[in-house]
């Protein structure tokens, strides 16, 4: 079974407080999950925006948007999908888990253990009757062409998932960095050296040589809906 074409589904908005921003002023972000066909049946990253305590939901002010409409969105149902993938478990990341009772959720064994810590997420988006967690530990390969690779930063257990497509490498990199300029700053920290460039020189993260060598051909966020490309 090959791996067919990602597809991106809209999962709802939320504002990131001045103090996150490191501007100075208040911004508007999105939440995304991704569908694709793949050897393991169809693969989701991430569920969208979770109902959260009263504190949270006053500091980002999330609007949801509904997880079955937006799968809807490109012709699939709860029912379609066969695996879920997280790319770390925040509320904003795993809304729409406990829909997928008894289906297999893939995590980072240190991600799940984060998320039994006070303060860090939803419980009850965590541990709902029929949760069934796949643990990893470090870089998997789930199925044929379809990689599991931890990327630490926002979280240390946060992961991004490589599909090998008929077109070329895909990238779900989730929350690995916000925003695709900040990806390609990364990129080029990563190669500066290969570049020419003589130090001092910016520091990249410790992943990024590795996803560079699937030869990505499109990279997708959680969090912005620009597409990076080499």
């Amino acid at each position: 079974m090959r791996i067919e074409q990602v597809a991106r589904i809209p999962l709802g908005t939320f504002v990131r407080p001045a103090a996150e921003t490191g501007v100075g002023a208040p911004r508007v972000e999105t939440v995304l999950g991704y569908v694709a066909r793949t050897p393991a049946g169809v693969l989701l990253l991430d569920t969208g925006l979770g109902e959260a305590d009263e504190e949270t939901e006053s500091w980002y002010r999330p609007r949801r948007a509904d997880l079955h409409a937006g799968l809807a969105t490109v012709g699939m149902t709860t029912d379609d999908v066969d695996l879920v993938v997280n790319c770390h478990l925040h509320f904003d990341h795993i809304g729409g888990n406990p829909a997928f009772t008894g289906r297999p959720i893939h995590c980072q064994r240190q991600e799940l253990e984060a998320a039994h810590r006070p303060g860090y997420t939803v419980p009850g988006l965590v541990d709902f009757p029929g949760a069934r967690y796949e643990l990893l530990d470090g870089e998997t390969e789930i199925a044929a062409g379809v990689h599991i690779v931890p990327t630490p930063g926002h979280v240390d257990g946060h992961q991004s998932v490589v599909l090998r497509c008929d077109d070329g490498t895909v990238v779900l990199a989730g929350q690995a960095h916000d925003d695709a300029s900040t990806w390609s700053a990364d990129v080029l920290a990563a190669q500066a050296r290969g570049l020419g460039h003589a130090p001092p020189l910016p520091p990249s993260s410790p992943w990024m040589p590795r996803l560079l060598a699937f030869d990505p051909k499109r990279v997708y966020f959680a969090h912005d809906a620009s597409v990076w490309m080499p």
